[in-house]
């Protein structure tokens, strides 16, 4: 498997490596990687995959963010 790593905590790889390697791909999203996907033959980066608990935990809802706010 041919991995490019972007970052420290971040690696890279064309669509097709993760396409024949999704199950490892995975396991190491599961032990807390982040992954960046490739395609075509420039390498553009077109998605990333997080764990779940790093995308929940970049998306909770701040309740009272406005308050005392006035328009």
């Amino acid at each position: 498997m041919t991995v490019k790593y972007y970052n420290k905590n971040m690696k890279t790889l064309p669509v097709g490596e993760l396409k024949t390697h999704f199950s490892e791909i995975l396991n190491d999203v599961k032990s807390g990687e982040e992954i960046i996907i490739t395609y075509g033959k420039k390498k553009e980066n077109i998605a990333v995959i997080v764990p779940y608990k790093t995308y929940k935990k970049k998306n909770k809802i701040k309740l009272g963010l406005l308050k005392d706010q006035r328009s």
